[in-house]
């Protein structure tokens, strides 16, 4: 079943992404779209903890409701939003909880995909195309078959001018002016998006020698003995940040001249504040989750015939990423160099 809209009756309109900062980071691609169709309406996310912050300072965004599921039931969620009695539900991210949460809402428009045995949930239903299209656009889909025109086409990632001078005031006191600053990223969600520590410590030495580069060693939480591994094993100086909250990390990645990073929140957030990215890429397919925007460059090893797998564990040993080489990665970086016309 499929209605159309009025959009006259929509005045309280809920989002909901749940899980990765990165998947919530590419999903605020529909933020500007909503606002423009829907001008007068409250406008809310949902999302989970780590995520917060992204949509936390979306100027299109009115409010953000956090779904912590170490603290609360589903059963508290489904009548917390019940009780907020949206007009429009829209689940972007179509699981079976979210879903359910949907189907129960009370709203009288409810917006999702087509995924096995939760189209009940939805009285607008989605055809899914996440095998077909960048996630962007997967998004996007979501609001067309709202009727909603699409009109801006931007990730929205929006620090403070208090998280900017945050990390002004650490990069001045690391890094002369005019120098080439490349963020490295080494986190990943899986492991077998991961490239190794050992290679990110040989690509930071070349870049120092081959560019004069200012080394910055990106970490978030968990992270901090890595990058002091990727440290101890270089033999050129390197900067490791101090603690930094999302949004001062967004600001961090800003004032990069580019990035490498494995496939992660931290690349989305580059990409989303305008850094060119170097994505390092195995079991994920940077067609439906890449770096969005132009002067991007992705790397990965087209001799692996199982790539985009999708594997959170490997069966055939990593070989996507034990098998990338460092030259590899450096002729990533000279090309995004080139591409975005930085000068050395």
């Amino acid at each position: 079943m499929s209605i159309t809209i009025d959009h006259h009756s929509i005045h309280k309109v809920l989002v909901i992404k749940l899980r990765a900062v990165g998947d919530v980071v590419l999903s605020t691609i529909v933020t500007k779209n909503l606002r423009l169709a829907f001008p007068g309406a409250q406008i809310n996310f949902l999302v989970e903890p780590p995520s917060r912050d992204v949509v936390n300072s979306n100027p299109y965004i009115n409010d953000t409701l956090v779904f912590n599921p170490s603290s609360m039931t589903g059963v508290a969620l489904i009548r917390l939003v019940r009780s907020l009695r949206y007009d429009l539900i829209i689940d972007l991210f179509g699981n079976p909880r979210t879903a359910l949460v949907t189907r129960l809402s009370g709203a009288p428009y409810r917006v999702g995909y087509r995924f096995r045995g939760r189209a009940y949930a939805y009285n607008i239903v989605v055809k899914p195309r996440g095998a077909l299209v960048h996630n962007t656009q997967f998004n996007l889909d979501a609001l067309e078959a709202m009727g909603v025109e699409i009109q801006e086409l931007k990730l929205y990632f929006q620090y403070s001018s208090d998280d900017e001078m945050y990390v002004f005031e650490f990069l001045a006191r690391a890094f002369g002016a005019g120098k080439l600053i490349v963020g490295i990223n080494s986190g990943g969600g899986w492991y077998t998006k991961r490239w190794g520590l050992e290679h990110f410590a040989e690509l930071a030495d070349r870049l120092v020698e081959r560019y004069e580069a200012g080394i910055i060693l990106l970490w978030g939480p968990g992270q901090l003995k890595d990058v002091e591994r990727i440290q101890s094993e270089k033999k050129h100086d390197s900067y490791i940040p101090p603690p930094t909250t999302l949004l001062q990390l967004g600001a961090l990645l800003h004032h990069c001249s580019l990035v490498v990073a494995n496939d992660s929140g931290p690349m989305h957030i580059a990409a989303a504040v305008g850094t060119p990215v170097v994505a390092i890429y195995g079991p994920t397919n940077p067609a439906l989750q890449g770096p969005y925007g132009e002067g991007h460059v992705i790397v990965r090893n087209e001799q692996i015939t199982c790539l985009g797998c999708n594997f959170v564990d490997c069966p055939i040993g990593h070989l996507c990423m034990l098998k990338l080489t460092v030259d590899e990665v450096l002729n990533g970086v000279e090309l995004a160099l080139q591409r975005n016309k930085i000068a050395l």
